[in-house]
């Protein structure tokens, strides 16, 4: 059985042997102005690429838990989300439910300027809000990229 070692290489076991997946090598994608990749949060929620969703989730989910964001912090954001999910199947109910979604906006940049570890999930997520609009398929890509920025979070030692 191949261990991974740190570096995300194939080598030896023993003390700093890595059990995860491999990491990703290099820093953080550059986008446009910031510390994400903006462009690329845009693209995996409008097209159906879940393979690179989990992967912008994951680099992304790491870096909120390096950042110290503590998870109370996301879910508070993430409930919010949740709860419009029932709301965006019927089309008579999607236009305010979008219109709710949009409204996280000004929610992310009032936590933001309370806890600066806040602004890097809310640069994480203002581009998918930007883009989803009333569909029903990028308004479900973007739960999914959330959901996995959390479960990535807890997962490299997000706190509670």
């Amino acid at each position: 059985m191949t261990q991974w070692n740190r570096g995300g290489r194939p080598g030896a076991g023993g003390a700093g042997a890595f059990s995860g997946p491999p990491r990703p090598q290099g820093g953080p994608p550059q986008g446009q102005g910031g510390s994400v990749d903006k462009a690329k949060i845009r693209q995996v929620i409008e097209q159906d690429d879940a393979r690179e969703l989990v992967r912008l989730a994951e680099e992304y989910g790491r870096r909120l838990a390096e950042q110290k964001l503590a998870a109370s912090q996301i879910r508070g954001i993430f409930s919010a989300v949740r709860g419009l999910e029932g709301r965006w199947v019927t089309e008579s109910t999607r236009k305010a439910a979008a219109g709710e979604l949009v409204l996280l906006k000004p929610k992310l940049a009032y936590q933001a300027a309370r806890n600066e570890p806040v602004k890097l999930l809310k640069e994480m997520l203002e581009p998918a809000l930007e883009v989803v609009g009333e569909d029903e398929a990028r308004f479900r890509r973007f739960v999914d990229y959330f959901e996995a920025l959390l479960a990535y979070h807890k997962a490299f030692g997000g706190k509670d």
